[in-house]
């Protein structure tokens, strides 16, 4: 147990673990199936790649999408870690070289024990055995397995589809698996949203290897009932489960009812000027008209939907991820898997149907711990999109698939469900209580009656108002960069981290709104009565000196 501790500090450069990553880790290295439910940006995907470079077997790494995929090893590479990914962009001939390739990198330390490529079973033992946490049976040598970071293949990124092709079997069957892991793992529940049929044979394909591997299962949402449908269609041996919890602290929630969502997009964007975000629309049809809505307003963004090529895809997200434009229009095909820490706000421009999408979706922000705004803007006519949508499929989907083999009694029954699901989405657009409250007891997970960081909460406070309760200014970037560098300095001078003197949505705020008294200051969200008396002078100060001489 002490290798992962230094995997995870030679190779991640962390020192210490996040809440649950340990636990899971550990009874992975054990040979403990597991179940991990961990919210977005709590670091699952460490969860799983530290065992895979503490096995000496591959590990196979099920995912739904190619964009993940490619993210992550991308990722890995960069850390010195060979991985690979089999895409349907690959030719027949680039699969088959590369399969190859990893059969042979085995081969070559000692830990190929099948006698050909063609899936024959092994010889030291019978087929269907369950491997040790080491990817042996005990009967063989470990081989040479020291160095996590060789040239070895670690780790092998598949679609769930992949998994049932002949080719694909054929190697599996050829190589040491220590460990499956199924990421998005809620895509396996034909009653949870992302349906991937696929999934459900993720468990006849470990069944299928002359050993069965550890299977861990990973997923960012799920209620009680996808819970147990990922472990009964996984077939889950006696399963560690471990929920780290849905709250988000650095996060405020907030739901408006425009009467014009264009008007109010174009000030949030005002005041977001130059920070990261997303904008998330329910259809490719609202991403391609919003996109060009913001072009003619001089507004620079990518989009990003299911209807348009991969390469445009691809290209429009990278574009994203490197801050070559720090905004991007989607729908909910475009974020699943992406690690980019310092998205500070994520704006609904129609409400999506079901509190599951919305929670990952909002969850993208903030993944680097500093405030972030989560705002939904509301209307009559979202509720009626995704009643015409559930009424045809059961689904809002880019992948449109996903109940073609569902019976007619079943697709009624999901039909069911999702509207079940739109009734408490609806109920958190319209709540009278604290937004965190409904969304952490929607999930299952006891939540106190006041956050202090949501749109409700803060209406119940004397001086915590929107800043859009204010008449605001001309947003002046210079005026930023000053306040920015005062900050620094303040930071400094009292050896603490910036955010700890004010955040970064605060700091746009002052200037754009410019407060001239304390009182005045207090009305800018995101600093505290202490903070005013601690910090407030200096940045007072500042903000009257400039508006003296502009």
């Amino acid at each position: 147990m002490d290798n992962m501790h230094k995997v995870l500090k030679s190779v991640y450069g962390y020192d210490a673990f996040r809440p649950g990553q340990e636990k899971l880790i550990s009874h992975i290295l054990s040979g403990r199936d597991v179940l991990g439910i961990m919210p977005t940006g709590a670091g699952k995907s460490l969860c799983f790649q530290i065992p895979a470079l503490l096995f000496p077997g591959l590990t196979i790494v099920i995912s739904p999408l190619i964009s993940l995929m490619q993210d992550q090893v991308q990722t890995l590479k960069k850390r010195g870690i060979r991985a690979e990914t089999v895409t349907s962009a690959m030719t027949r001939s680039e699969k088959a070289a590369l399969l190859s390739e990893i059969r042979s990198q085995y081969m070559e330390i000692g830990l190929l024990r099948y006698s050909s490529p063609a899936g024959n079973t092994r010889s030291d033992h019978q087929s269907g055995s369950r491997s040790t946490p080491d990817g042996s049976t005990g009967s063989h040598s470990r081989g040479n397995t020291s160095g996590y970071l060789s040239s070895r293949c670690r780790l092998l990124y598949v679609s769930p589809e992949r998994l049932l092709s002949e080719e694909f079997c054929a190697f599996a069957c050829s190589v040491p698996i220590s460990f499956i892991c199924v990421d998005e793992a809620h895509c396996v529940s034909q009653w949870g949203r992302d349906f991937r049929p696929a999934y459900r044979m993720i468990a006849d394909f470990a069944s299928s290897l002359p050993a069965r591997p550890v299977i861990a299962a990973f997923t960012a949402t799920a209620t009680s009932e996808v819970r147990s449908d990922i472990i009964d269609s996984l077939m889950l041996d006696n399963p560690v489960c471990l929920t780290t919890g849905f709250n988000r602290e650095n996060l405020f929630y907030e739901v408006r009812r425009p009467k014009d969502k264009w008007s109010e997009l174009r000030a949030l964007l005002t005041k977001y000027r130059g920070e990261c975000g997303i904008i998330y629309c329910l259809t490719r049809r609202s991403v391609d008209a919003l996109h060009a809505k913001l072009a003619d307003a001089g507004i620079r963004a990518a989009k990003y939907h299911g209807g348009m090529t991969q390469e445009d895809r691809n290209d429009n997200q990278e574009a994203w991820i490197q801050s070559q434009t720090s905004l991007i229009v989607a729908t909910n095909a475009f974020g699943m898997g992406i690690d980019k820490p310092d998205v500070r706000f994520v704006i609904h421009y129609n409400m999506p149907a079901n509190m599951e999408n919305y929670y990952q979706e909002a969850g993208r922000a903030g993944r680097d711990g500093l405030p972030s705004d989560c705002i939904l803007l509301y209307s009559d006519m979202d509720i009626a999109i995704c009643r015409f949508f559930i009424s045809r499929a059961g689904f809002i989907p880019d992948d449109k698939q996903a109940i073609a083999f569902l019976s007619d009694k079943e697709r009624a029954e999901l039909r069911k469900i999702e509207r079940e699901r739109l009734r408490q989405m609806q109920l958190y657009a319209g709540s009278r209580s604290c937004l965190r409250g409904f969304m952490l007891e929607y999930f299952g997970e006891h939540a106190p009656k006041f956050c202090g960081k949501c749109s409700y909460c803060l209406s119940l406070e004397p001086f915590a108002h929107r800043t859009t309760s204010l008449v605001p200014g001309k947003f002046d970037e210079n005026l930023y960069k000053e306040l920015r560098a005062l900050r620094k300095e303040l930071a400094e001078k009292h050896h603490v981290s910036a955010h700890k003197i004010v955040s970064t949505a605060a700091l746009r705020d002052m200037a754009l709104i410019r407060p001239a008294t304390y009182a005045e200051l207090l009305l800018i969200r995101d600093i505290s009565l202490v903070g005013v008396f601690r910090y407030g002078k200096y940045f007072l100060r500042d903000i009257r000196t400039w508006v003296a001489t502009h």
